[in-house]
């Protein structure tokens, strides 16, 4: 096998095996897979996801004629079903440990699997938040959910090189281990900045809608994850997930004014 194929085989297993961490898209082959490293494909997992979300929101309006908001409603439930919940859940964590007064437990709480009060309200209004902000998308929406899915895991990758984790074990941890550096994140940072050039190569139109995307997704993914690291001194798993959430969604809400 020359390089060239060992390098191309051991992106494809990589990138299978961060589609099986990072979706319900059921893949049954796993054998000789690394799930070590399966946060540095995060961003391009983000894009595939927006993809079909896109497609299959085009699908509702296009071909069943299923009006904006009902089709935007059932996009943030296939939304929810492709990832299996698992940001949704962190967000959930997140606010719950936030809503301590006290520091030393906000990690014990956040480690609960028994969802408080907080964190209900925390879904419900990123929920909201997404279902609103899609429907008030006239057009362009397919690529705002590829761009918004995109920034979402970008914002994880950032998070994870830029500030330390609170936990010793965790799915966080082998993140931290596998991006240690801004560097390993700039893959990731090009792959969308080049969907946003694209858009602007394919339409003229779209300079502003696609500008917005670049500078919004990578302020937002940045204050996002800096916002999490003031309240607690670093991130965990759950906060990674919160970051992708709510990147995710305040990305959509700031769309809907371009």
């Amino acid at each position: 096998m020359t390089n060239k194929q060992h390098w191309s085989t051991h992106l494809r297993l990589n990138l299978i095996a961060s589609v099986i961490f990072y979706t319900s898209i059921p893949i049954s082959a796993t054998k000789g897979l690394d799930f070590q490293r399966v946060a540095r494909l995060a961003p391009l997992v983000g894009l595939m996801i927006g993809g079909i979300l896109g497609f299959f929101d085009a699908g509702m309006r296009l071909v069943l004629n299923i009006p904006a908001l009902t089709a935007s409603a059932l996009v943030v439930v296939c939304w929810i079903a492709l990832t299996g919940g698992l940001h949704l859940d962190g967000v959930m964590d997140t606010a719950d440990g936030l809503a301590v007064q006290n520091p030393q437990r906000q990690l014990e709480v956040m480690a609960d699997s028994a969802t408080g009060a907080f964190g209900a309200m925390a879904a419900i209004a990123l929920l909201l938040l997404k279902t609103a902000a899609l429907s008030d998308l006239d057009s362009y929406r397919a690529i705002a959910l590829i761009a918004v899915c995109g920034w979402g895991r970008w914002g994880q990758q950032l998070a994870i090189a830029q500030y330390p984790y609170l936990k010793l074990t965790g799915k966080g941890a082998f993140h931290k281990a596998a991006i240690r550096s801004l560097w390993d994140i700039l893959p990731g940072l090009v792959l969308l900045l080049g969907l946003s050039g694209l858009q602007i190569l394919l339409d003229k139109d779209r300079v502003i809608f696609a500008v917005a995307m670049a500078l919004g997704g990578g302020t937002i993914a940045f204050l996002t994850g800096a916002y999490f690291n003031y309240q607690l001194g670093g991130h965990t798993g759950d906060t990674y997930g919160a970051v992708v959430e709510w990147t995710e969604a305040l990305l959509l809400c700031l769309l809907t004014a371009f």
